[in-house]
């Protein structure tokens, strides 16, 4: 018989059950076929005894074990491993062994990497940073967020929101967030045109999914948003770049093009251009918007971080004065709450949401219903109204304050122009200051900023985010940069 003892480890300060610990460490034996097809195995008395534990854990374990198919009893005769199972050879002893059985750094089988996803991902961190403009996440309303996510849950099963719902995002945010967009961007927008989603980028997803096609043409900023374009070119369609200045996109450029190819969608983020922080004035958005009217071409318009403005009062969304249902309209909670906030939005024609909610069941099914009922809650007594609020007087000083050092601090090394909103500073080095060199620098003793390689590879810029950092985090990290310069 067996010396299952010795084959078996388990660990009586682990939170995970001593039955599930013998009973996956015996099916990974039998698995690696270290236990053979057909093999007896101690009685229960005799297991819990060798390894010192109580009968009834190894009962429990057995049971687990039986009823996966993993073992079978014979009566008068004992437990065996069950036949069924087929003929495994075991392998050759590791130096240095799995810990968890089935673990592997390889596929065993071809599959697809794609070299335009081998990308860096942009991640949020506690350690002090001017990142590329994310929120406070500590101004963010947490204690009514529980509050309402408390109340939801206990309503829950009575309001339908425990089981399988609508793809199109749970019913109450949808209303809700139509007549928000209403109020606060002029948009044209009922529920049957607004699609809840988890965060923008699932809305740029959607939306390409559904209007481009292998070969289309999609007009970007020469300098853009590095995951909207690798949506785009995962549908296969052809990405052309336009010029950017200190008003957003070209749309002369555009009309040019329009000229002579057939274009089907333009991407842009007029109300602060990614990554520039420029905004695109009232002119040049009619403009776009009757060159899509002409010519029949998508606007997908992302507005990332509309809510917050310092100088004036924001220019409407380009949505907002479609009348022939050319635009697609992207936002979401992220920026404006937390980026852990997976809730975002599409406002756009209803039967392009039609489409989207059908495209969405076969890759996200719906939504966080709990959660997003409890933000619906939010909005409707007034909690995301009072947080953005106060927000917006917290980063406009916080503008002041991050724009006021980077001039005194590093004028002389440093060219840009004080945003007019938004939770970021577009920042050009000199060419003396190679910035993947002072990025590196300033982490070896703090701080953490882009090294311009995620926005372009030659022009030595950089976003330096301002709005998560307060008054003497800021001033901390300016003089670290200024020491690693």
């Amino acid at each position: 018989m067996l010396t299952f003892a010795s084959l078996l480890t388990i660990n009586k300060s682990e939170k995970t059950p001593l039955f599930l610990q013998i009973s996956t460490a015996i099916s990974d034996q039998i698995r690696r076929g270290v236990i053979p097809a057909g093999s007896q195995l101690p009685g229960t008395r005799a297991l819990a005894e060798s390894l010192g534990i109580h009968r009834k854990t190894v009962v429990a374990a057995y049971e687990e074990l039986l009823a996966q198919g993993w073992l079978e009893t014979k009566a008068s005769s004992g437990t065996f491993v069950s036949h069924k199972l087929p003929e495994l050879r075991p392998k050759a002893l590791q130096k240095n062994p799995p810990q968890l059985a089935g673990s592997s750094h390889k596929a065993g089988f071809e599959f697809h990497k794609d070299p335009l996803l081998q990308r860096p991902v942009i991640k949020g961190t506690s350690t002090l940073a001017f990142n590329d403009g994310f929120p406070d996440v500590r101004l963010a309303p947490w204690e009514a967020l529980s509050r309402a996510f408390r109340t939801v849950v206990r309503q829950g099963y009575r309001k339908n929101l425990l089981f399988y719902s609508d793809v199109y995002g749970e019913p109450s945010l949808r209303s809700t967030m139509a007549a928000y967009l209403r109020e606060t961007r002029g948009l044209p927008v009922t529920e049957e045109n607004i699609l809840i989603t988890r965060g923008s980028t699932m809305g740029l997803y959607l939306t390409a999914n559904l209007v481009l096609r292998p070969g289309d043409l999609v007009i970007v900023g020469e300098i853009s948003y590095g995951s909207a374009n690798l949506i785009f070119q995962k549908t296969g369609a052809t990405l052309q770049s336009v010029p950017v200045d200190e008003r957003g996109l070209d749309v002369n450029a555009i009309a040019a093009i329009c000229q002579k190819k057939r274009v089907r969608m333009v991407y842009v983020t007029p109300h602060h251009h990614y990554p520039t922080t420029v905004t695109m004035p009232a002119e040049r958005r009619l403009s776009l918007l009757q060159l899509a009217q002409v010519h029949g071409f998508c606007v997908l318009e992302d507005d990332y971080d509309y809510d917050f403005h310092y100088d004036c009062n924001p220019v409407l969304p380009l949505a907002g004065a479609d009348s022939g249902g050319h635009v697609v309209y992207t936002g979401s909670l992220c920026k404006a709450i937390s980026p852990a906030l997976r809730i975002g939005y599409v406002a756009a024609p209803a039967d392009l949401v039609a489409s989207m909610g059908q495209l969405r069941r076969i890759i996200d099914r719906q939504g966080d219903q709990l959660m997003e009922a409890a933000v619906a809650i939010l909005f409707k007594e007034g909690e995301v109204r009072r947080h953005l609020k106060k927000a917006q007087k917290t980063y406009h000083q916080r503008r002041d304050l991050f724009c006021e050092l980077l001039k005194s601090e590093l004028g002389e090394v440093v060219e840009f122009a004080r945003p007019t909103g938004g939770m970021a500073v577009w920042a050009t080095f000199d060419k003396k200051v190679l910035l993947p060199d002072l990025a590196f620098r300033a982490k070896q003793q703090g701080l953490l900023i882009s090294d311009g390689t995620n926005y372009s590879s030659h022009l030595n810029a950089a976003r330096l985010g301002f709005a998560s950092v307060n008054e003497a985090e800021m001033e901390l990290g300016m003089a670290i940069l200024k020491r690693a310069i």
